[in-house]
């Protein structure tokens, strides 16, 4: 039997453990209060986390919250807690601007987790910082020029002309999950135009490469949880091994690239595409410090999967709820595409992309309204002192972007709730601030991929909306809830819409 010394013991040791934490965290959480910076009311463990887990609100729009309450109190920025973890809110505009583009040598990295030796696919151009990221990012570029895009354009057109043809029957037997099919077609494009694999996903939804695609971008609370950990203790996740993508698709990919890689080495083989430009990357002879390992060439060939896949389906599926919801729209946008198809002899070709002037209006105001990744993360990787004020942000200090905060102010779009694809006409486009509208992030870090990942929405959208009438199921819960797991916006339940054949 346990003497009561010894329980004693325990519970002063318990005691006094919670005293720790308690003025750990009282520490911690005088941060932004001793700069001067207004924020909300932390929570012990949680901080301003807590409704995310315990209510199931995405990190986007408790980030618009905050921007939000502090816009109106017109404030230029605010503090924020990540658990202990302070984090900077910049509200205004121009603050903003400074961050992303002016001042962005104070802010080349993100705060993001890296763990190659458990996690080589975590090393991808939009996780690395410094150097590594500036010399990738120059020799990639050339992948999405308008050329190359040019040459990659009859490979959309060809696995949009197979969308038609899988949605036609589907259709025929009850709604359709707008989500599931867009993701289908986008594997395809993606997985040919930068691995030259035949996915084959469109004809079979439970193809290995479109499941273990999908697993790595719906995470459990469990493996949310990991990447938290990873974000708020980098040391001790890499200590412990924690990873940030799910083993079973890393490996997955890993292979997939390795064969590919093996392959084309063997044989000699070339192709124009993305994979290649990697794949000359890690044979260059002439430069060791730009030659890549092979975990380094796949960590790259993954986040094109990821950008090219993921932003461009979510981006189609919100468009395609839209246009349920909103039939005047749809036909507006119909008559367009017929209109512009018929000076080409119905055929999709690049050169008619142009022309549709309200289906680039149409995708944007979706864009502005689901935004595929709600916030944009920045790190001072130098001190910086904020212009007009005495604040000083440390080298090591997180910063976030609140952008569907933003892409939902009155200031900037009145009625913000309403699809109003008129947002975007040129004239009103020309009225919009700088970085009031940031869908694929802005300054020197903005997404790579966003002309690929938006020529390929478009190709699919154009043989959907041509095709077919949409029209929103009682499956589709209205207003959408947004899922509080995935890193990319995604909605709890599914889009569900019913579709009808246009003869």
């Amino acid at each position: 039997m346990l003497s009561w010394k010894f329980l004693l013991n325990i519970f002063s040791v318990f005691i006094a453990t919670f005293i720790l934490i308690l003025l750990f965290y009282k520490k911690r959480f005088n941060y932004w209060k001793n700069r001067g910076i207004e924020y909300l009311e932390p929570s012990i463990i949680y901080g301003n986390t807590k409704e995310n887990f315990t209510k199931g609100q995405s990190f986007g729009t408790a980030l618009a919250e905050v921007y939000h309450r502090m816009k109106a109190k017109n404030l230029i920025h605010a503090g924020y807690y990540l658990f202990h973890r302070p984090g900077y809110i910049p509200i205004d505009l121009k603050l903003i601007k400074l961050i992303m583009q002016v001042d962005f040598a104070h802010f080349t990295d993100r705060p993001g987790y890296i763990n190659e030796k458990d996690d080589p696919l975590s090393a991808h151009l939009g996780a690395l910082g410094g150097e590594r990221w500036r010399s990738l990012r120059v020799k990639l570029t050339p992948t999405f020029t308008s050329g190359k895009l040019k040459l990659m354009f009859p490979i959309m057109v060809e696995i949009s002309n197979e969308l038609i043809k899988v949605l036609d029957k589907e259709c025929q037997n009850g709604p359709v999950e707008a989500k599931d099919i867009s993701a289908r077609y986008t594997t395809d494009v993606i997985g040919t135009c930068a691995f030259g694999l035949d996915c084959n996903s469109l004809k079979d939804p439970n193809t290995e490469f479109r499941t273990k695609g999908s697993r790595a971008f719906e995470l459990t609370r469990l493996e949310q949880l990991s990447g938290f950990v990873g974000f708020l203790f980098p040391d001790f996740a890499k200590f412990c091994g924690i990873r940030q993508l799910p083993k079973e698709a890393s490996d997955f990919f890993l292979n997939i690239i390795r064969n590919n890689v093996e392959f084309r080495e063997k044989n000699n083989f070339r192709r124009n595409d993305a994979f290649q430009m990697l794949l000359d990357m890690k044979n260059e002879e002439n430069d060791s410090n730009t030659r890549l390992t092979f975990n380094e060439l796949a960590a790259q060939a993954f986040v094109f999967f990821g950008g090219g896949f993921e932003t461009s389906s979510t981006t189609m599926s919100f468009v395609l709820l839209e246009l349920a919801l909103n039939q005047d729209v749809q036909i507006k946008l119909r008559d367009e595409i017929n209109t512009v198809m018929n000076r080409y002899n119905n055929e999709i070709v690049y050169e008619a992309l142009g022309e549709m002037q309200y289906l680039d209006m149409v995708i944007n105001e979706s864009l502005r309204k689901y935004p595929p990744i709600p916030i944009n993360s920045r790190e001072c990787n130098k001190d910086y002192k904020v212009p007009n004020t005495d604040l000083v942000l440390p080298k090591g200090q997180a910063v976030f972007i609140p952008t569907q905060g933003i892409h939902y102010d009155p200031e900037y779009y009145p009625d913000p709730e309403k699809f109003d694809p008129m947002r975007f006409s040129v004239e009103n486009m020309s009225k919009l601030p700088q970085f009031a509208f940031m869908p694929f992030g802005g300054g020197p870090r903005i997404c790579l991929g966003q002309r690929f990942a938006l020529i390929q929405s478009k190709v699919g959208l154009i043989s959907l909306v041509q095709n077919f009438k949409f029209k929103i199921n009682s499956k589709t819960e209205i207003p959408v809830k947004l899922d509080p797991v995935k890193f990319f916006t995604g909605t709890i339940g599914g889009l569900w819409l019913d579709v009808e054949r246009i003869n």
